[in-house]
């Protein structure tokens, strides 16, 4: 007996035991349908719990806030966007950041508010809100035209 026909015997008994166990496993439908979908339920549990485990272990977390420290010389840089050309605000007053409606031409453009990306500033200090602490960070301008111009920003928009 060559090689072939062993393979294609094999594949035909495979192929009947295969059809036969079917039919058994259909014919519990009509004679046992209790076995038949408990059958069903202990097959699909498993599949269903693996989906719905979430998969690896890599999990997804949001930027941090650094530990800052008074008088440290930082950049702003905020981890919320890729744009290099995004705006960093400086308000008056910690957790006004909000308040603000940019609506107004006068509030979007008025000079040293809006900082770009990476602009160096030291710490002054900090204000807790919301059981949080150091959530809003003092800053004083290091450098270029708006040098000494001081005001409030996010902890996370300092790096």
């Amino acid at each position: 007996m060559s090689n072939e026909e062993n393979v294609n015997k094999a594949a035909g008994s495979l192929k009947t035991t295969v059809t036969n166990q079917l039919a058994a496993f259909m014919g519990l439908k009509e004679n046992n349908p209790k076995a038949f979908y408990g059958i069903l339920v202990a097959l699909a549990l498993p599949i269903l719990f693996m989906m719905m485990s979430g998969g690896g272990s890599n999990t997804v977390s949001g930027p941090t806030i650094k530990e800052l420290a008074i008088g440290q010389k930082y950049v702003l840089k905020s981890p919320n966007t890729v744009d290099t050309s995004a705006k960093i605000r400086l308000v008056p007053v910690p957790g006004t950041l909000a308040a603000y409606d940019d609506s107004e031409e006068a509030d979007r453009n008025a000079p040293c508010q809006h900082m770009p990306q990476a602009t160096p500033v030291e710490v002054m200090e900090f204000s807790d809100f919301g059981g949080n602490k150091k959530m809003f960070v003092k800053v004083k301008v290091a450098e270029g035209e708006c040098k000494d111009k001081d005001g409030w920003v996010l902890a996370i928009d300092v790096q």
